[in-house]
């Protein structure tokens, strides 16, 4: 049981990066797509990260979002919708990681506890 410990610390290490490079591989994408829409100049209506929706000529400003990341393209009659600047993949597999980090960590804690408990009932040997 003690070999499990530290395995089960070094998934929840190792999903917690997982899930921190995935997040910033996204915001990557995400300050892309703002600075492209700053950019401003010939060729910047409607907003480059909004084109390819049917509504893109609507397109007044936009919005960002960091929980989970988005790029929402605000459209004249007060709508808004989500533009495809971030891959799909990048917020399921984030809070996928996340949440196995979570857990492996729990479990981590759990498995410590139990066998601090059953040290203590065999009278303290280790």
């Amino acid at each position: 049981m003690s070999s499990l410990i530290p395995r089960l610390r070094g998934t929840a290490a190792l999903a917690g990066a997982g899930a921190v490079a995935v997040y910033v591989w996204g915001l990557l994408h995400l300050v892309g797509a703002v600075l492209e829409a700053e950019d401003g100049g010939t060729g910047s209506a409607p907003l480059p990260p909004c084109r390819g929706n049917e509504q893109a000529a609507q397109v007044i400003d936009y919005s960002v979002g960091y929980l989970p990341l988005s790029f929402d393209c605000e459209t004249t009659g007060g709508g808004s919708y989500t533009a495809e600047v971030i891959p799909a993949y990048v917020n399921p597999a984030a809070v996928g990681l996340a949440l196995a980090a979570v857990g492996c960590a729990v479990s981590s804690a759990y498995v410590s506890e139990l066998r601090l408990r059953a040290e203590a009932r065999e009278g303290g040997t280790g």
